[in-house]
């Protein structure tokens, strides 16, 4: 659905008004539609019963109650019919008011129930890119800031511009049936309101877009100082966090000042001539009763009209804040939307060789199960092994910035290749490769697993075959077997507890009072940072994957649990392809290939004691004579 629910949307700009209240009319038509006409049809009878109610005061005034003025024994059974008829509109209008909104209760809480479940979708579907661009608040913001901004526009100021435009139409049809003159001056001043509301909402437009961006901004900077409390009063840094938020806090009480001043001017404006037009009428209509040019019952209903076409206006210019702030969280919503999911051309598959395809290959215990399915006629298998190369590869995440120059390596199936290197020398980057968080172009190079070009794998059959450990650990709510499951989610409790055994958790899991049952919360605060780090092991472990890339995975553990789990890792990275990137190199003395980076370039590669013997910068790190960046 959000696939061919919004982004047939495009036909104008996110930032464009008219475009944004049509996708999000648009929007709304996808799954709402017959409640959504339905709720309109309601509006429109209500607004109707309100104009045709106040009419009928000019045939009850004129010919029921003006005629019987003085008389004795008057006939009130005309007056008495036309009372039943008000109440029917009344009633009319009340059931219609109901219905509607009962109906848009439904459209706009349903609508943005799935406008999170499609931002949720595009969200999965964006690449890392856009995650490693953007805080965590910023991401959250659309979540619990834009979406809700947008209720009051549909609930709110849709009905009410419609309940406004029939108003006004119906108002004015019944103004001009009733003095052609009078009905001028309304004009008028209908021109004034409208230019007023016009300039208005047109100079605050850009305010309220800045005054969003800004409670993104104090989100993502909040979110962030929290998250690291601990690190701020180790360094005693509470007045300079302080101070940062005052500054975000300072720019957005800014924009807050001039979005209300806006919305505050607005309603004022037009309520006061509302009340000029009023007041002119009544003059001018009391002369024309007077000279009799103007009966006594259309000057009651024409001010009524005056009233009338005066309150939806005066709605409208009280919602304007809210209509302005809906604006402004539908273009960011929307404006996300329309990003690009996660391109991915890939059509080689990874099939299970047991279920498809055993008869036609060979393969080793530990990739067994699986080959590489190229859709070609008949299918042509290539068996799993764990083969990685990279050919004169050049990257970069910023136009004139390279990170990669020009990288060739290989990994073949099993061997232990670890990256050494200052910060930013390209050891993760070569990892995102790998993974494909983000791609290489044709021209500048090309990585190949198993011989096949990884742009031609389909991306989630490529990272179901390389198992990750990253230095920061993510854990989620619920249990521990829960969180070791996440790496497979078919697997049984044994292969869990066997995962966790090879990462040496098991001991220390066995010791809390639930075991594998105990609950997570808040990423695992109740766990040490090492045994969080033991379950971010044993999640890889029980993926089984041939390629493994351990992203400084011990250095958030102490010396004692990385002695403890180290025999677990050399039985996990058995049979293997891993890729190892560490800062402590004892952790790599039994690499088959280091392989030393500086700059985005290879400047030396070898064994341990190739590299020793060199005496080059390798040496130097290993000796203590030149330490890492």
């Amino acid at each position: 659905m959000a696939e061919t629910g919004y982004r047939q949307l495009r036909t104008s700009r996110a930032n464009d008004v008219f475009g944004t209240i049509s996708k999000t009319f648009a929007y709304i038509s996808k799954r709402y539609r017959f409640r959504f006409v339905a709720a309109i049809i309601f509006t429109i009878l209500s607004s109707l019963t309100g104009v045709i109610s106040s009419y009928l005061f000019t045939p009850i005034i004129n010919d029921y109650i003006v005629p019987y003025i003085g008389q004795e024994n008057p006939d009130l059974s005309g007056f008495v019919r036309m009372l039943y008829l008000m109440i029917a509109v009344y009633a009319g209008g009340l059931f219609s008011s109901y219905a509607f909104s009962r109906l848009m209760s439904i459209v706009s809480t349903g609508m943005l129930n799935d406008m999170r479940q499609d931002l949720f979708r595009v969200m999965e579907r964006l690449p890392v890119r856009f995650f490693d661009s953007r805080t965590h608040g910023e991401v959250m913001n659309y979540y619990t800031n834009d979406i809700d901004t947008i209720r009051p526009m549909i609930a709110d100021a849709f009905p009410t511009m419609i309940t406004t435009t029939i108003t006004i139409v119906g108002c004015f049809a019944f103004m001009f049936a009733l003095n052609f003159r009078l009905s001028l001056v309304m004009v008028v001043f209908l021109i004034v309101m409208f230019f007023v509301t016009y300039f208005l909402a047109k100079g605050s437009r850009k305010t309220f877009s800045g005054l969003q961006k800004q409670v993104s901004n104090i989100n993502g900077y909040t979110q962030e100082m929290f998250s690291g409390q601990k690190v701020i009063k180790v360094f005693n840094h509470e007045k300079e966090t302080l101070d940062g938020f005052v500054n975000y806090n300072t720019l957005l009480y800014n924009y807050s000042l001039r979005t209300n001043i806006y919305a505050s001017i607005l309603m004022p404006v037009n309520a006061n001539l509302s009340y000029i037009a009023y007041a002119i009428v009544a003059v001018l209509g009391s002369k024309m009763c007077i000279d009799g040019s103007m009966r006594i019952g259309d000057l009651a209903s024409f001010l009524l009209f005056v009233r009338q076409f005066a309150g939806p206006i005066s709605n409208l210019s009280q919602q304007f804040n809210g209509i302005m702030m809906s604006l402004a969280g539908a273009e960011r919503v929307f404006d996300l939307m329309d990003k690009e999911s996660e391109l991915d051309y890939g059509i080689i598959e990874l099939v299970n060789v047991r279920d498809d395809v055993e008869e036609l290959i060979e393969t080793d215990k530990k990739t067994e199960r699986w080959a590489w399915k190229v859709p070609v006629d008949p299918p042509h298998y290539v068996e799993l092994k764990g083969d990685i190369r990279l050919d004169n590869v050049t990257f970069r995440y910023t136009e004139g910035k390279d990170i990669l120059k020009n990288i060739s390596l290989y990994a073949k199936p099993g061997q232990k290749i670890a990256f050494v290197g200052s910060t930013g020398a390209g050891k993760t980057t070569i990892t995102n490769l790998i993974n494909r968080f983000y791609d290489v172009e044709d021209q500048e190079g090309m990585i190949t697993f198993d011989g096949i070009p990884i742009k031609e794998i389909r991306k989630d059959d490529l990272r179901r075959s390389v198992g990750v450990v990253l230095q920061d650990t993510n854990l989620f709510s619920g249990t521990i077997m829960d969180n070791i499951r996440y790496g497979r989610l078919d697997a049984t409790d044994e292969e869990c507890i066997a995962a966790a055994k090879i990462a040496n958790a098991d001991s220390f899991i066995d010791r809390l009072p639930q075991g594998y049952q105990t609950m997570l919360t808040s990423n695992g605060s109740n766990l040490s940072q090492g045994q969080r780090q033991l379950l971010n092991i044993a999640r890889c472990a029980v993926s089984d994957p041939p390629v493994m890339v351990l992203d400084e995975a011990t250095s958030s553990i102490d010396t004692h649990t990385e002695k403890m789990i180290e025999k677990g890792m050399d039985e996990l990275m058995r049979g293997r392809t891993t890729f190892v990137i560490a800062h402590r190199l004892s952790t790599v003395r039994n690499a088959n290939a280091i392989i030393v980076l500086e700059h985005g370039q290879i400047i030396e590669r070898g064994n341990h004691d190739d590299l020793i013997a060199q005496k080059g910068r390798y040496y130097q790190l290993y000796t203590g004579k030149a330490e890492l960046d």
